[in-house]
Order: C-alpha cells, then structure tokens, then sequence
C-alpha cells in the first residue's frame, strides 16, 4: 500500500524537522516548504494526500497559501499556528481550512487529527465516485464516461440510447409518456415520430434485458408510456 502523503509548510527549520520525522516514523510521506512560494510550487507537482500549514511565514501567509490551493485543490488543509485568538481559526475555516492545531502541540494528537482527516476525506470522495454510477440490480450506468455494464460486460449503446437510458434511470418508478421521453432526449424543435422512442426503447430492452419480452428494468405503463423499475 502506498504512503499516504504530506506536505508540511513550516518556515522553522527545528520544528520543520521534528514533525517530518516524527512523521516518516508514523509510516507517511513527508514533503516539505519553508515559505508560502515553495508550497504552491510543490503542491502541484507533488499531489500531496493532505497539507499541513503554518499561518506565520515570512512573505506570503498561510491564509493566502490556503487561499489560492483552494482554488484547485481539494485536499485536506490543517492550519499549524501559535496564535489562539478564535478569529484566526474563524479564519481558518472561512478559506476552506479543516484543522486548526494550536501550538505547542502534542505529536499524537497532532497524528490522530492527520488521520480522521484523511479518512473524512476518503469518504467523501468515494460518495462522491459513487454518485457517478447508478446500480441496479447486474445494470450499472457510469455517467461520467456514458458508459453502460450488464452483469459486468459492457453493453454497446448508442448516443441516444444512453441518454434515453439515463435520463429513466435517474427517475426510477416514473411514468413517462412517449412524447414526454422524446422531448426531453431529442428536444422539443426536433423533427420526428414518437415511433422512434418505441424503436429505441426495444433496443434497449434487447441490450439490457435477460428477456426482452418480459423486461425487468424498462416496463411499459398501458395507456401511458414507459417506467423505470428501481
């Protein structure tokens, strides 16, 4: 398993020293900057899993550092500072920091803080992986690369197949009509036949289904129109 890793942004080279070794005792990756110049250039390059920051550098301040990662980076920031006035954690959160540990600190509070980070951060992060894919039962619909997975092989859909698919998907138990369907995927000016749903809806059905002529997924509603079944 990889290390996860950190960059530490402290301009005291004493306790710069004593947190990247304490730290690399702890099984982590420790990449470090002495001012805010030198953490923007390194976050970048480096891809750190989580930052640790110091609000009192010469230059450019920790605020400013957090600030400016922020607006392209969405790891986990913990302010490292001296100062204990509730401002400057209000501060803190205000530019997106997560942390505030104050100094002086206890190595393994310091350790524990890292780590309910990270795995907060994991979390969120494969919520949000998840959100991205809608299951059903074997169908599996990946919206961010349109593809479709049936019972673990991929299933060949065309462009309005999908958009078809995913637009019943993310509504499941719905009734919509046919005219309703083919608005929302061919758009209202366009110039066709409802027909063309029925036709897109078969093949569908044909792609997806274990028995096409007893669907599980994409019902049809007599007198209304089709339904997605969760």
């Amino acid at each position: 398993m990889a290390k996860e890793k950190i960059l530490l942004v402290e301009d005291e080279a004493g306790i710069r020293g004593l947190i990247q070794v304490y730290l690399e005792n702890r099984n982590f990756t420790v990449i470090t900057a002495a001012n805010g110049d030198e953490a923007l250039e390194t976050v970048h390059s480096e891809q750190p899993d989580i930052i640790l920051l110091d609000i009192e550098m010469p230059g450019m301040d920790g605020f400013e550092v957090c600030q400016q990662i922020r607006e392209t980076l969405d790891v986990p920031i913990l302010f490292i500072s001296g100062r204990r006035d509730v401002t400057d954690k209000l501060k803190c959160f205000e530019l997106g920091g997560d942390d505030y540990i104050t100094k002086p600190f206890d190595f393994a509070e310091m350790e524990a803080r890292i780590r309910a980070n990270l795995r907060r951060y994991d979390k969120k992060m494969k919520k949000a992986a998840n959100t991205n894919v809608l299951k059903y039962g074997n169908l599996e619909i990946h919206l961010d690369n349109y593809k479709c997975f049936v019972r673990g092989k991929e299933a060949s859909l065309s462009t309005k197949e999908m958009q078809l698919l995913i637009l019943l998907a993310k509504r499941p138990n719905q009734v919509w009509s046919a005219e309703q369907l083919y608005d929302h995927v061919w758009g209202f000016e366009s110039v066709g036949d409802v027909q063309t749903i029925k036709v897109h809806i078969s093949n569908l059905r044909r792609k997806l289904e274990i028995d096409s002529t007893n669907p599980q997924y994409i019902q049809t509603v007599r007198g209304f129109g089709y339904t997605f079944i969760a």
